[in-house]
């Protein structure tokens, strides 16, 4: 099975810094977001991204990614005895059939978690990505897992299961959620923990800070001046908002209590930015250039 590259995927470099990784994963996962995209392959492509970043925005995840590209093992040259130690963990076969082998399933398997098992089993971390409306609502739902697992004779083995996971609402990016006893098993039976981190996709419209968010509302040059009554999105459903007159771009208005729900609840940031038309009919020319005339509004002077 032919091997991913994840650094091809989100089009960085082997040696990207993180910042460039992430700013690469968020341009993808805005253009290819199922609720937005065209595309026809816009799922497909958008699950791909999130598995690269999974992988190159986590520090440990990357370097051991780096070391299977490189050796085919991700503690480097495998040397004598490697393909008796993993065989069963890993799907088998000798050091370099298991460096074709597909880093979706390796990455699975291998970081459910850190560290050694122990008699009460090993802890489990896993990242769980969900759209900002299923923060917003609560959601359940299903993660396939690859659970290693050492019987008494020590040998590693492990067990697919799914698991459905409940999301809380107004539940935040890289929130953790523990699940006691859903971990790994150890020699005596005991079960480790799952811990299940929040990854929260881009949205098309909304940044977010926390459980506060912030969206992008265009205005036409009327409407900033004179003061307008409009109706925008939130993730509760549109309300209608007064804009003050004299309103300039950057100016915000808070919306209180409309960001996520938690304790405290999220507020929501409507940031304006006023928009010129491209094109004028005749008419809104004519216009425009009998309110320059009239006025004597000095804009560079303005902004001093």
């Amino acid at each position: 099975m032919e091997s991913k590259d994840y650094y091809a995927t989100l089009g960085v470099a082997e040696d990207a810094p993180v910042e460039d990784i992430k700013r690469a994963y968020r341009k993808l996962a805005r253009r290819y977001h199922p609720d937005v995209s065209d595309e026809d392959d816009a799922e497909a492509r958008f699950k791909e991204v999130s598995e690269a970043w999974e992988v190159l925005g986590d520090t440990e995840k990357r370097a051991a990614y780096d070391n299977v590209r490189k050796f085919g093992h991700p503690g480097g040259d495998p040397g004598p005895g490697f393909s008796d130690g993993f065989g069963d963990g890993f799907g088998g076969g000798s050091g370099g059939d298991r460096a074709g082998a597909d880093f979706s399933d390796f990455f699975r398997s291998m970081f459910g978690g850190g560290g050694g098992f122990a008699d009460s089993g090993q802890d489990l971390h896993v990242r769980l990505p969900i759209t900002l409306e299923e923060s917003f609502a609560g959601c359940e739902q299903t993660l396939p897992l690859s659970i290693p697992e050492v019987d008494a004779q020590g040998r590693l083995t492990r067990k697919q299961r799914n698991l459905r996971v409940k999301i809380p609402a107004g539940v935040t990016d890289g929130q953790q959620i523990r699940l006691k006893g859903q971990g790994g098993g150890g020699p005596g039976n005991r079960k480790g923990d799952l811990f299940v981190e929040i990854q929260l996709v881009p949205h098309p419209r909304y940044a977010v800070d926390g459980r506060d968010l912030t969206m992008r509302v265009p205005l036409a040059p009327w409407e900033a001046a004179l003061g307008a009554q409009i109706q925008v999105e939130t993730l509760g459903g549109k309300v209608n908002v007064k804009v003050p007159a004299g309103t300039s771009s950057g100016n915000r208005l808070r919306l209180r209590g409309r960001g996520l729900p938690g304790n405290p609840t999220g507020d929501q940031y409507l940031e304006f930015e006023v928009v010129v038309p491209k094109q004028l009919s005749a008419r809104e020319r004519e216009l425009f250039e009998s309110l320059a005339k009239a006025s004597d509004f000095d804009a560079r002077e303005a902004k001093r």
